[in-house]
């Protein structure tokens, strides 16, 4: 054989082997999802699925349930449990030592001003019709999911929801968020994510449509005795909001129409309803390239925290959920596919804590928080001089005057320590650890531990508390909070549908598995700042 006949033979098979190669690679490409949900339910707990199952329908909860895989326990593995800190853990598979959001804001020790998370100066707000709205991630410190499926510029992401922080941090710094302007109800998002509304969702805001999701009554959805909490909320110091759900309380006689909506179910309604209009208006999930929509359901967390998750109005808030859950699946896989077309996942940013005043009278309590900044300062100036000791207090921690305490020659890490001990014997306090301690120890287990996962050196305050169980802070009206970092703030629901994969877990696994699991399905790199393996049910 001759030498242009080994080259036309050696070319031949070198177009053969490529040519399957490329097929191969469309082949695998093509087994891809097509798309994935995100569905975030505000603080909804892991024992909610079981507890009111008998009320869900077979096509909302309870369909995800028996399509998917269950982990009855998932949870959050760090102390400051907080919807930001939640949705950014869930979004980049980090904790929030990682991932820097410790929270909606905290202290600046340069300068002593408030830091507020999303806050931007260089975006400007788009289709605000008041108030401020320069928002992006840019003080997120890793990349999240969607982050990631966006390298490639043909994929796409959205991300639904009521709070911009929800909108944002769920998001990423890719993609589009938008969220919802309380004074008019229209659907709004910054620079970040685009110059300009799509068409459509003008026209959306110029007719008022979030207006026909505003409930003149809310009543139960089911007869009384169906119900398995029997508490109807009476709320005190909250303003513009129904505060008996029994009583039919007229919601349209508030000024604050849309901004009252984030207190009714009729919110979860109008995020689901716009998800499934925008993802047939922009064709998600009709292509090869895998596209994300994510929906954080805020009015879950708004209702727990304000009714109490005992409440009447939290358990009809969830079967009206299950309801709109059950249009929005259907519209899923009618729209877009089946299981090998569509991931869809359902979590929550956090748990949340039973209501104060639900609890044994022993623990029966709300930490005063200005009460004890005076106490603590107090404390320094009877030995160190009269002054002002502490800049503010944020995310469960206090923080102290750095120049001051520089000024008058006495050593940092020595006062975080006294002022930890001094928190002792603090009712509601069952400890206090500094930022010392937690910057140069590495704590194993216990609480401790999960305090050091919140903990991220330049944001976190001097001493960070830990309640008592059953104890919030007094610095809302809420009856109910998270960020105690107890089983019923981090244990959380958490259901992953997939190819076919049913069964319950039972097994203790974390939220920063998911983004990593799903990164494995869809064959992309992991986020970069996760450590965590994907779930060993979907990593075959």
């Amino acid at each position: 054989m001759g030498f242009l006949s080994i080259m036309r033979r050696l070319f031949s098979l070198l177009l053969t082997a490529i040519c399957v190669a490329l097929t191969i690679g469309v082949t695998h490409a093509s087994q891809r999802p097509k798309l994935v949900v995100n569905i975030i339910v505000g603080t909804m707990k892991a024992s909610d699925l079981d507890r009111y199952a008998d009320n869900f329908s077979m096509s909302g909860f309870r369909r995800l349930m028996n399509e998917g895989v269950c982990y009855t326990n998932a949870e959050y593995d760090y102390a400051l449990t907080t919807s930001a800190s939640g949705l950014a853990t869930f979004a980049t598979g980090a904790q929030p030592s990682v991932h820097g959001v410790i929270g909606e804001e905290w202290w600046n020790y340069l300068d002593g001003s408030r830091v507020e998370l999303i806050a931007d100066r260089k975006v400007v707000p788009v289709e605000y019709s008041t108030g401020t709205g320069s928002y992006s991630a840019h003080r997120l410190t890793a990349p999240t999911l969607g982050d990631m499926i966006l390298t490639d510029s043909r994929c796409k992401q959205y991300t639904l929801a009521m709070d911009a922080l929800s909108a944002i941090v769920l998001n990423g710094h890719r993609g589009v968020a938008l969220w919802s302007e309380s004074n008019k109800g229209h659907w709004v998002t910054s620079t970040a994510y685009l110059e300009s509304l799509p068409i459509w969702l003008k026209q959306y805001n110029k007719e008022d449509s979030n207006s026909k999701y505003i409930l003149k009554r809310w009543t139960p959805l089911y007869e009384a005795y169906r119900y398995h909490n029997d508490e109807v909320a009476i709320i005190e110091g909250i303003k513009n909001k129904s505060t008996k759900l029994i009583s039919g309380v007229d919601l349209t006689l508030s000024k604050d129409m849309y901004g009252q909506m984030r207190y009714t179910p009729a919110g979860n309604t109008m995020l689901l309803e716009l998800a499934s209009l925008l993802m047939t208006i922009e064709s998600i999930g009709k292509d090869e390239y895998t596209d994300i929509i994510n929906v954080s359901l805020d009015p879950a967390r708004y209702i727990a925290e304000v009714y109490g998750p005992e409440s009447m109005e939290y358990e009809d808030m969830l079967y009206r959920l299950d309801q709109d859950l059950s249009k929005f699946i259907t519209y899923i896989r009618t729209a877009i596919g089946g299981s090998e077309d569509v991931v869809i996942t359902l979590s929550a940013g956090c748990g949340t804590s039973p209501s104060y005043d639900r609890v044994g009278e022993a623990e029966r309590e709300r930490l005063n928080i200005r009460q004890m900044e005076v106490i603590v300062n107090a404390y320094l100036g009877a030995h160190y001089g009269s002054a002002e000791y502490i800049i503010g207090f944020a995310n469960n921690a206090l923080y102290l005057n750095h120049d001051l305490i520089k000024q008058k020659h006495l050593e940092l890490d020595a006062i975080r320590e006294e002022v930890a001990v001094f928190l002792l014997k603090h009712n509601g306090i069952a400890n206090a650890i500094s930022a010392s301690s937690l910057r140069n120890t590495s704590f194993a287990e216990g609480r401790s531990r999960l305090m050091q996962q919140s903990f991220y050196p330049t944001r976190s305050g001097d001493v960070l508390i830990d309640l008592m169980p059953g104890c919030i802070l007094d610095d809302n009206d809420y009856r109910s909070s998270s960020a105690g970092g107890y089983r019923y703030d981090r244990h959380v629901p958490l259901i992953i549908c997939y190819s076919n994969t049913k069964q319950s877990v039972n097994r203790k696994v974390s939220i920063t598995e998911v983004a990593p699991t799903i990164a494995h399905i869809l064959n992309i790199e992991t986020p970069w700042a996760s450590n965590s393996e994907p779930l060993e049910e979907f990593n075959k």
